[in-house]
């Protein structure tokens, strides 16, 4: 028998000799692959494969090993077959020697992913997708995924012909990438997913398929229900930020901003701003101030780019910062502040310089001033956006931040029109800082270091400044949304309509009033004065001292407003000033308006009597004196205002009788307000009291006591004596005179002329103390007297004290 001849013979003897689980994985393949896998015997050999787990990678090996042949062979059938009982074998075992059948699995995996074919880079990626569901058991010390980490993201960039087989392919490729995170970012074993050499295929990989489908807007029903590219791009982008950790952020984000870059998509703005969203939705909210840190250095890095690539940045960090939580900007609160301020400041150099590198010879205009416009302003509405998110105390922080930015005029040697756009931008930020800025204590809210720097710029003679600094005030005084009910001046009939919100002024208040009430009376007199002031001047002036009377009104402060009304009559009735007549009409209306407001807050009825009685005859008699026909397009203006007088005006003298009898101070409603004049006027090239007092010129006062004369010392005789003796009497009677002449002013005088007057005598007295220090302060001369140096340069020689002619300013 064993003379057995044949083909068939041999075959016969030599197959009843193989292996078991050859025979069984052999018996799983039909004779036609159309059939399908054999499901009785694939039984079999999965009852096998967990009866004798250590069969199993034998078992994984002979099916790679059949899987290539028949790859190699175009026997496509039966490499489905393989592939299905691969994967059904996978799902079953999880046994320790699974990983040994692993690598036999992603063996043939890999082999089909290599495939030219469509059909078998499809059918290999979903094996994978199976494989990466399964939680394995036991780690994997050297199982490497780098493979199909670059052929996924290489799929996911098929350019094939057929649209429909193109469109599986890339399916296939993101799937894939879906698979690989999933398999390997919760294994510490594995090989480090979030690494750049890996984030950087997978992040562009996604963002390039999330573009691609972007002007795909309609489907047809049928595709409509099936998983488009796009939509299963965005989840499995979602998916890879959700799993980021704290260390991980970066190297996500980082390939996104690559992508943007490379691609030029910051200009468009409108993708850069969709993965933005995806990203700051996906993360974990206390990782979102990562991500706008990587934003805000990424705007560093620009800062030579063109103006839509900064805005496009500026854009993105704006719905960020919408998007993050309050509170999750980080602890690099003013970090974000000092970057927008800084590329607002470089947009503004750029503007002015028309090159972004000055200094180099092509210094050609490149800057369009139109984009620099649009990103300056992109930047003011992102620090807007940023402080919505903070709490009041942060506020506080970043509104004292940017105002320690803005320059000062005479302070700061910059360009003239450099300075003037600085502060309008830093200003226009401090408005959107301030928009709907709450506070229930006004005074550590608005400390003093803030509010005088803010209402120094008051003084300037831009118009547009002075404007924005009124914005500003209107924001942080309106804490009851009044502001809107007062968007125009008007005579009001009945202020009840208005619904105001009126609540009573608590102690803070008033002491803010009693420290800051006299510079905001005086911000608004000389707002009045300017004659650069318009109708929106104005108006908001009006607002202003709207907002003080039911804001931070007190008893005092109602007197004070009154006092301020008639002062402003006044100073459009004054013959000194050289007002145009559209200011002197603006400044009656206004009073007028704020009056007929003040006296129905007040509900005296004999004041509101007086007040309504004066513009019933403003309408008959002088209409240009009211809101309803100054503050139009087109007023009609009278010629002169020499005729305006009597029945036209409010009294001083009456509202002081009517609001006397109803307890109000008498005394103070008597006296005429007089604004207090300060420093600042003269940092404003203002004419201040200080500035009428004859100082000695200024060439004089610099003269070194080196250079001047000393006087010749009176000679002293008898008659020089007698006439002392004579005189002495005389003198006595003349100091007692003073000294009571000045006891007087200090208690009959208003406290304004007071504060005037020793506000002139601080600063004579400070421009003599800087004289003093300007002759006496050297650097300290040589001992040895006044010397050659080596340079041919004579140094000044050291006088004993004793010897020092000091100035007579020094001897008292």
């Amino acid at each position: 028998m064993y003379m057995l001849t044949g083909a068939a013979g041999v075959c016969g003897c030599c197959g009843a000799l193989r292996p078991r689980y050859k025979r069984l994985v052999d018996n799983i393949f039909p004779e036609d692959p159309e059939d399908g896998l054999v499901k009785a015997n694939m039984e079999k050999l999965t009852f096998y494969a967990l009866s004798a787990p250590e069969k199993l990678d034998r078992i994984g090996a002979y099916l790679s090993e059949r899987l290539s042949r028949d790859v190699a062979r175009h026997r496509y059938g039966y490499v489905c077959i393989a592939m299905e009982a691969l994967d059904q074998l996978l799902m079953a075992c999880h046994c320790q020697s699974i990983n040994l059948f692993v690598e036999s699995f992603l063996k043939m995996v890999r082999k089909l992913l290599e495939s030219d074919k469509p059909n078998l880079q499809i059918l290999g990626t979903n094996s994978f997708v199976k494989f990466a569901n399964i939680e394995e058991d036991t780690p994997s010390y050297h199982r490497s995924y780098d493979f199909f980490v670059s052929r996924f993201s290489e799929m996911c960039h098929s350019s094939y012909e057929d649209p429909d087989i193109r469109t599986k392919i890339r399916m296939a490729g993101i799937k894939g990438l879906q698979g690989v995170v999933r398999k390997t970012v919760n294994d510490e074993l594995q090989a480090n997913i979030w690494d750049p050499q890996h984030m950087d295929k997978i992040v562009p990989s996604l963002l390039f398929n999330l573009q691609s489908g972007e002007g795909v807007e309609s489907r047809s029903p049928s595709e409509k229900e099936k998983e488009s590219p796009v939509e299963l791009t965005e989840r499995c982008f979602r998916e890879l930020l959700g799993r980021a950790a704290y260390g991980n952020i970066k190297n996500a984000v980082t390939p996104v901003l690559m992508h943007l870059d490379n691609h030029s998509l910051w200009e468009g703005k409108t993708f850069a701003v969709r993965c933005f969203k995806i990203i700051m939705y996906s993360i974990q909210s206390q990782h979102s101030h990562l991500v706008i840190q990587q934003l805000l250095g990424h705007l560093d890095a620009n800062s030579k780019s063109s103006a839509t690539v900064r805005a496009g940045i500026v854009e993105v960090l704006l719905e960020a910062a919408a998007i993050a939580a309050s509170g999750s900007v980080g602890p690099t609160v003013l970090e974000v502040f000092n970057t927008l301020l800084r590329q607002l400041r470089l947009s503004v150099d750029f503007e002015l310089t028309g090159s972004y590198d000055p200094g180099s010879s092509m210094g050609t205009k490149i800057i369009k001033t139109h984009g620099e416009r649009q990103l300056q302003e992109a930047v003011i509405r992102t620090i807007g956006s940023f402080a919505n998110t903070l709490p009041t105390y942060q506020r506080s922080e970043v509104m004292l931040f940017i105002m320690g930015k803005i320059p000062v005029p005479g302070v700061h040697p910059a360009l003239p029109e450099g300075t003037r756009m600085i502060q309008i931008m830093l200003l226009k930020s401090l408005v959107q800082v301030t928009a709907g800025f709450q506070t229930t204590n006004m005074l550590t809210a608005l400390p003093s270091s803030f509010l005088e720097p803010l209402l120094s710029f008051s003084l300037t003679e831009d118009p547009e400044v002075r404007l924005l600094v009124i914005h500003i005030l209107l924001s942080l005084i309106d804490r009851h949304d009044n502001r809107p009910k007062f968007s125009a001046i008007s005579i009001i009939s009945d202020i009840s309509v208005l619904k105001l919100k009126v609540d009573k002024c608590s102690r803070q208040d008033n002491l803010f009033m009693k420290k800051h009430g006299q510079q905001l009376y005086r911000h608004i007199y000389l707002g009045c004065k300017e004659q650069s002031s318009g109708r929106q001047h104005y108006e908001n002036l009006y607002n202003l001292l709207a907002l003080l009377s039911m804001e931070l009104a007190n008893e005092e402060v109602v007197v004070d407003l009154i006092r301020l009304a008639l002062a402003l009559q006044d100073l459009a009735l004054s013959t000194e000033e050289s007002m145009p007549v559209f200011n002197r009409c603006a400044i009656h209306a206004l009073a007028g308006a704020y009056l007929n407001l003040i006296c129905q807050l007040t509900t005296v009825p004999a004041f509101c009597q007086h007040i309504h009685e004066v513009i019933e005859v403003r309408q008959k008699e002088a209409p240009f004196l009211l809101p309803e026909d100054i503050f139009i397009e087109g007023p009609k203006l009278p010629p002169s205002l020499e005729k305006v007088e009597g029945e036209v005006l409010f009294l001083q003298s009456k509202i002081t009788e009517v609001l006397g009898g109803s307890g109000y101070n008498i005394d103070r409603l008597a006296t005429p307000y007089i604004p207090q004049y300060t420093d600042e006027d003269r940092l404003s090239k203002r004419k201040s009291i200080g500035d009428n007092i004859s100082l000695p010129p200024e060439d004089e006062s610099r003269n070194s006591p080196e250079k001047e004369e000393r006087t010749p010392a009176e000679e002293i005789t008898f008659e020089t004596l007698k006439n002392a003796i004579v005189d002495s009497v005389g003198m006595e009677e003349q100091e007692r005179e003073r000294r009571r002449q000045v006891v007087e002013k200090f208690q009959k005088a208003p406290f304004e002329e007071i504060a005037a007057h020793c506000g002139a005598r601080a600063t004579l007295l400070q421009s003599k103390l800087n004289q003093i220090f300007e002759i006496t302060i050297r650097p300290p001369p040589s001992p040895s007297g006044t010397i050659s140096s080596g340079y041919g340069q004579t140094q000044s020689r050291s006088v004993p004290v004793y010897e020092m002619k000091f100035p007579d300013l020094c001897v008292y």
